[in-house]
């Protein structure tokens, strides 16, 4: 079993800067990608960003590209999200996604295709 446990949610004006932090306890040896989700009232979990934990590789939504940036720190068992210029569309609670086994890159993009989650953390951008 895997544990995620995410932190750095907040609230910000509208073109401010949050970092998200996600460190993974338990099984870790099995970690292939880590990536964010955020999901607004009423709507669908949405992929925001992804990092595979070997080499390093990156995607991002299209609604995020440009102003978020995923790490990674493999010591830490860690995954950063630094999101600039925040707007106020981007209010959701954000979660942490851990993927245990090899992928497809479009795998990485809907929720199915992750093993375990964490309990979210809330992110609200005023206008």
């Amino acid at each position: 079993q895997v544990q995620l446990v995410e932190s750095g949610g907040g609230l910000v004006q509208a073109g401010g800067s949050l970092r998200l932090s996600c460190t993974a306890s338990g099984r870790t040896f099995s970690t292939y990608a880590m990536g964010w989700f955020r999901q607004a009232p009423g709507q669908e979990r949405d992929f925001v960003a992804v990092i595979e934990w070997g080499g390093g590789t990156t995607y991002y939504g299209d609604s995020v590209k440009g102003r978020n940036t995923i790490t990674r720190d493999n010591a830490k068992n860690t995954v950063y999200l630094q999101m600039n210029s925040l707007k106020p569309e981007d209010t959701a609670v954000y979660y942490c996604a851990l993927r245990a086994r090899p992928a497809w890159r479009d795998t990485y993009f809907g929720a199915g295709g992750y093993d375990y989650w964490g309990q979210g953390t809330q992110v609200t951008v005023s206008s």
